[in-house]
């Protein structure tokens, strides 16, 4: 089949992209946008494509995976990091007077209701937060991954709950 042909093909689906695109995106111009996407894409890959399968489920896949990507894409861009070196002020003894005396006893707080949570759940948790793989971590404890998991998962809510009346 020729491009040309393909491209026939694909363009009678556009109904079903408009609509699908539109409950994506929620607004006209990102909906064509991803739709312009989606075909190029397809129109890219035809040879991927098998004649006789379901074509919309072919475009719906290429749509919604663009669409996920685009949105990771995004979100990653409005990341900001300050790499400036004009912080002066910021690390200065001059800014940090007033907050010291307070950090200490927020730290001294917060540590101790950490230690009230049970060690094997905090014991995880820490060696993760530390960069620890979790299969490393179960190598460790000699442990199944599930339970590294589960342990990392109940140590934040427990934290969360010791520590919720900080969080406001």
């Amino acid at each position: 089949m020729s491009t040309a042909e393909f491209g026939q093909l694909i363009d009678r689906e556009y109904e079903f992209l408009n609509q699908l695109a539109m409950k994506l995106t929620k607004q006209k111009d990102d909906a064509e946008d991803l739709i312009q996407d989606t075909y190029y894409k397809a129109l890219k890959n035809k040879d991927k494509f098998a004649t006789g399968t379901n074509l919309k489920g072919w475009l719906y896949t290429i749509m919604k995976n663009t669409f996920i990507n685009n949105y990771r894409r995004k979100r990653n861009q409005n990341t900001f990091v300050d790499e400036t070196d004009s912080q002066y002020f910021l690390n200065s003894k001059e800014a940090s007077k007033g907050t010291h005396t307070e950090a200490n006893v927020d730290n001294e707080y917060i540590m101790n209701q950490i230690d009230s949570i049970e060690k094997h759940y905090t014991e995880a948790f820490f060696m993760h937060y530390e960069g620890y793989k979790y299969e490393e971590i179960a190598e460790h404890f000699n442990i199944p991954l599930g339970t590294v998991k589960s342990r990392i998962f109940l140590a934040r809510q427990k934290m969360m709950e010791k520590l919720g009346d900080l969080r406001y």
